[in-house]
């Protein structure tokens, strides 16, 4: 017979690791978004930065509408087995 404090923890132990499931997936998708968009988010927060200092951000936010143009471009881009490694660094 199971106490009720041995169910609990098994229980417990359940919720815990569904939880490190979803944040781990999470963390995945986040990697993916921000390897396909790193580059425009990084430009964006510089652009940011600037602009809350006081400076002139037009180059900045120059190559983030470049950077996101060149990611929207990747992202429309069909890949298949013929051509999957094309264009890849």
């Amino acid at each position: 017979m199971i106490s009720l404090s041995a169910a609990f923890r098994r229980q417990f132990g359940q919720g815990m690791t569904e939880y490190l499931v979803v944040v781990a997936l999470v963390a995945v998708a986040a990697i993916g978004v921000y390897t396909l968009l790193g580059q425009t988010l990084r430009s964006q927060t510089a652009g940011l930065a600037l602009e809350v200092a006081g400076q002139d951000a037009g180059a900045a936010i120059g190559e983030a509408r470049t950077s996101a143009s060149s990611a929207q471009t990747t992202a429309n881009t069909r890949k298949g087995l013929q051509n999957f490694n094309d264009g890849n660094h």
